[in-house]
């Protein structure tokens, strides 16, 4: 845990949580099938994740991939008792490592969802932001550039590239071509350039929902129908452009467990945030659901920084709140 005043308070809460017994009633939940816990991650550290992995292992959890996932979707298999699904945003370096390795070996399936351009350029839009915040350039928070047209958002981000380089983030494309040979990984589109969906004109829509298909198959050989939100952000719009392209099913960041009827709407599934640098109390509490279903009845507005992913109540095809990942 990184030891900020967030971070301490977070932990004191989640130790209350645990203590009341929230998640011990959360988990008794899943283990009777009432919902499948379906968490996900952006760029955890090694130990973050083994732990994670473990502790849902260790609560009696079946880890299943997004193939099995679909066939309980389909109904060609019935909903399960303690089903968890495991999934991961944006394709950071780090992912090889702390990620792929551990999947390995632990024999759990887990889905990465890349972006590409990224995985060319080797960095993300929203750490040229950050670097110019560091070197006192005065730049827009992210949460601005995230509310305006994409157009805007390109125009402002490469003011900063021009002026600014950054090491290596995302996965090269031959690490991508790597796992994806890993039989326990799955890989899913993420969008091209990471851009807020809904702030994209229909072109830019289509565009970045192909090319990054198109991109992702090209490197792989394999096909791509998986896709998950950046941000979370999402109309009717993304969701006929998903269909129309191919896609079977996209998770969005609506913070809930997945309930057999969020099935019936594949374009739309929950996913539950785990929050990197928060101590693993926290976590415990985010990947059971308790910690955003608390949050939502204290009406305590949230507001992630680039490791958070957690939506409080934003309708089913609206945005769901992220800072960025």
């Amino acid at each position: 845990m990184k030891f900020t005043a967030r971070n301490i308070l977070g932990w004191l809460l989640a130790c209350m949580l645990i203590r009341l017994g929230f998640v011990r009633k959360a988990l008794k939940k899943a283990l009777e099938g009432e919902y499948m816990l379906s968490i996900y991650f952006h760029n955890p550290s090694k130990k973050e994740f083994e732990t994670s992995i473990k502790w849902l292992q260790q609560q009696g959890l079946q880890l299943l991939s997004i193939a099995d996932l679909e066939q309980i979707m389909l109904k060609q298999h019935t909903f399960p008792k303690g089903g968890a699904v495991i999934t991961v945003d944006d394709g950071w370096q780090g992912n090889e490592t702390n990620i792929v390795s551990v999947a390995e070996t632990y024999k759990v399936p887990v889905a990465i969802f890349i972006s590409t351009q990224p995985v060319q350029d080797g960095t993300y839009w929203w750490s040229y932001l950050a670097q110019a915040k560091k070197l006192n350039l005065s730049p827009p928070p992210v949460q601005v550039l995230k509310e305006v047209r994409n157009e805007e958002r390109l125009l402002r981000v490469e003011e900063y590239k021009k002026k600014i380089n950054l090491v290596r983030e995302a996965l090269t494309v031959e690490q991508v071509r790597k796992i994806s040979k890993s039989k326990y990984i799955t890989l899913g589109g993420h969008t091209h350039s990471h851009p807020i969906l809904t702030n994209c004109t229909d072109e830019q829509v289509f565009f970045e929902l192909l090319h990054s298909k198109r991109t992702l198959e090209s490197w792989t050989g394999q096909s791509i129908i998986y896709f998950t939100y950046p941000n979370g952000n999402f109309s009717e719009r993304e969701i006929t452009v998903l269909e129309e392209l191919g896609y079977s099913l996209a998770f969005t960041c609506n913070a809930k467990p997945i309930a057999s009827d969020d099935l019936r709407h594949e374009f739309m599934l929950p996913r539950l945030g785990f929050r990197e640098g928060a101590s693993f109390a926290e976590n415990i509490c985010r990947m059971t659901g308790v910690w955003q279903a608390t949050l939502r009845k204290l009406r305590y507005p949230t507001r992630r920084n680039n490791e958070d992913s957690v939506s409080m109540a934003s309708p089913p095809l609206a945005t769901s709140g992220v800072a960025f990942k």
